[in-house]
């Protein structure tokens, strides 16, 4: 029969072992807006959303659909990446993974 643990609890070596092996979506929110359904039944090819959000404002990094830091977008090489400006304690990211 398995042990049931406090959330509070302290993870032991093993769960900490497979917790840290855990793949999880890395998440970059540019912006976020809300629609009406009819707004969106109107979208199309070409169509343009603009986002009350200033291009030089940080990007939301998101660990597990959690908010977890802030960065600005960068080029490397021919891909987008995000350059950490801001970031949560570790400790408390873990946590929150499995909430």
């Amino acid at each position: 029969m398995p042990v049931l643990r406090s959330p509070q609890s302290t993870p032991t070596p093993n769960e900490l072992r497979r917790i840290l092996h855990m793949h999880v979506p890395v998440i970059v929110k540019l912006a976020e807006r809300k629609l009406t359904l009819a707004e969106v039944m109107r979208l199309g090819p070409g169509a343009i959303i603009e986002f009350i959000k200033s291009n030089d404002e940080p990007l939301e990094l998101l660990i597990n659909n959690k908010p977890i830091g802030l960065g600005d977008a960068v080029k490397v090489g021919e891909n987008f990446g995000l350059k950490i400006n801001q970031i949560g304690d570790v400790k408390e990211v873990i946590r929150s993974l499995g909430r």
